[in-house]
């Protein structure tokens, strides 16, 4: 009554109480989001204004360094390794042995039928106690087996000459092709496939590094630019801004038209805008180093404002072409997968031919049974005992030591199929993929050498870019120089002391961007030395 009574406050309570629950909820929901959107926006704030946070000095051996030791994509690729080590033990345990028993025991009462059944009603309890061994071996493609087998009955059948009876056998058996599965099965292909998988997977993991320190130099000279270029355009703001000041007091004292003032300003205000967009580059040069080099958002290095250090080197020893192309082919780690590969292929082609041949198995086996038990001699069939001879489980178990009652057996199986099997024309098949296999290593041999020449000769057009580049900028700074001088003796215009500044910054940029082409130029004929920017290889036949 009471609860028919209250029930509508009780639910009125559990509501209240649930949604209590979920605002408190949804309260701890909205503070977790809103601090993630705050660590989201200072993050933010660090990447769009370079100099924001903590300023940490980076050498590029430094930046190698925690590239290799933090970069997420090396993290992942070191697993593939471990991986294939796993699904090899797997693969393994085929061929290691299995052992089996069985033990049981049952009773059974029969009603008579005949005579000769020994009763009216016979009751036989039996006991089992069996074990077993088998082994697949990996040489060779067999398979033994090995079973000893126990058993005790005992009956009241009254034609019973052990009572109870012991009987024990040991067998052992051996199945061994001589052709098909002989040198290679379905098992031993994928162990072989998977092997070689493995050393692919380092020859991947070598590439990975490879490129990623690849990238950590390019990004790290990527920033060194950006770092130089925003100085640049500083200093052209600081001319432009000079310029200003100059021409300012020129109009006061009426040497110089109120428009030259104009020209400076207007000059200045595209000079604030191209250094906002190099104050940009900077940030995404900044960016993209530090994604190579951290492990994560939580790394002290995310929140660091990056000062990179090192500078370049202009000096370029001379490269030996033929030398470099032999390293590649040797080193290449695309073309020590494709070798690989066709490792692969190998064994597949081999697991193909195997499949052609006959299947011809030798099989052999040897038995080994005794008889043991109480021993009952009678008079005539179903007659009275007149000897009883005791006996025991110990009596099969001589007899089997003895080999008193072998049994051997060798047989051989051969099975071929009529006509053209599946086997024949996927063997055929597969000799013609080999041919464009063999097409696509030379195309990739190809592929290496021009490379490498490019990359030489890269190389050698950007030195002769830089000498020009340096001549260039030191003849727009000796213009600059003889434009103001000669605007401070009245002999020029303001226009032509704005283009020479223009000038400058114009082959100061020129020069830095060279000296980076450069750089990257030799990160590029170190890289094509050594791997690819793909896995791409040759195809794999099955």
């Amino acid at each position: 009554m009471w609860l028919a009574r209250y029930r509508g406050r009780l639910i009125f309570l559990l509501f209240m109480a649930v949604v209590a629950r979920s605002d408190a909820h949804a309260q701890t929901t909205d503070l977790r989001i809103d601090s993630l959107i705050d660590q989201a926006a200072a993050r933010l704030e660090v990447i769009q204004t370079p100099g924001s946070g903590p300023r940490v000095d980076l050498t590029l051996e430094d930046a190698i360094a925690r590239a290799l030791e933090r970069n997420l994509d090396l993290a992942v690729q070191r697993l593939n390794p471990l991986v294939f080590d796993l699904s090899l033990a797997q693969q393994l345990s085929f061929y290691g042995p299995t052992i089996s028993s069985n033990i049981s025991n049952s009773s059974r009462t029969s009603p008579s039928s005949t005579q000769l059944d020994g009763g009216e009603a016979v009751v036989s309890d039996s006991a089992v106690f069996n074990g077993g061994l088998n082994q697949a071996v990996q040489w060779g493609g067999g398979n033994y087996t090995v079973d000893w087998n126990n058993n005790r009955s005992a009956s009241t059948n009254a034609f019973s000459s052990f009572n109870p009876s012991y009987r024990a056998t040991v067998q052992a058996s051996y199945t061994q092709p001589l052709l098909r599965g002989f040198k290679i099965d379905g098992t031993r292909q994928q162990i072989q496939v998977t092997r070689i998988n493995r050393d692919i997977a380092d020859i991947d993991l070598r590439q990975t590094i490879t490129n990623t320190v690849s990238s950590v130099r390019n990004a790290y000279w990527d920033l060194l630019y950006a770092t130089g270029t925003l100085a640049v355009q500083q200093q052209a703001l600081d001319l432009a801004e000079e310029l200003i000041r100059d021409n300012e007091a020129r109009v006061e004292i009426g040497t110089l038209a109120p428009i030259d003032v104009v020209q400076a300003r207007s000059e200045a205000a595209a000079r604030r805008q191209t250094l906002a967009q190099a104050e940009q580059v900077l940030a995404t040069a900044e960016l993209a180093l530090k994604q190579l080099i951290v492990r994560g958002t939580d790394d002290d290095y995310w929140m660091s404002t990056l000062n990179p250090v090192d500078q370049p080197t202009l000096d370029v020893p001379p490269i030996d072409l033929a030398a470099a192309i032999r390293a590649a082919l040797a080193d290449r780690t695309d073309l020590a997968r494709s070798r690989r590969q066709l490792d692969i292929n190998d064994v597949n082609l081999s697991a193909m031919r195997n499949n052609t041949l006959p299947a011809v198995d030798l099989i052999g086996s040897y038995q080994l049974q005794g008889q043991g038990g109480t021993r009952y001699l009678r008079s005539g069939l179903g007659g009275s005992v007149t000897t009883k001879i005791p006996g025991g489980v110990g009596d099969a178990f001589n007899q089997l030591y003895d080999a008193a009652f072998p049994v051997w057996t060798v047989q051989l199986n051969v099975s071929y199929p009529l006509g053209q099997s599946s086997a024949d024309a996927a063997l055929a098949r597969a000799q013609l993929q080999t041919q464009q296999v063999q097409a696509q290593l030379r195309q990739l041999q190809l592929q290496v050498a021009t490379e490498v020449t490019n990359a030489v000769v890269q190389i050698e057009a950007i030195a002769r870019r830089i000498d020009a580049a340096i001549a260039a900028r030191e003849l727009a700074q000796e213009q600059l120089d003889a434009e103001q001088s000669r605007f401070e003796a009245g002999l020029t215009t303001n226009f032509f002391v704005v283009q020479a500044q223009r000038d400058l910054s114009t082959a100061q940029d020129t020069e830095l961007r060279a000296i980076l082409d450069q750089q990257k130029a030799l990160v590029e004929m170190d890289r094509v030395q050594r791997t690819s920017l793909s896995n791409a290889g040759i195809s794999i036949i099955q």
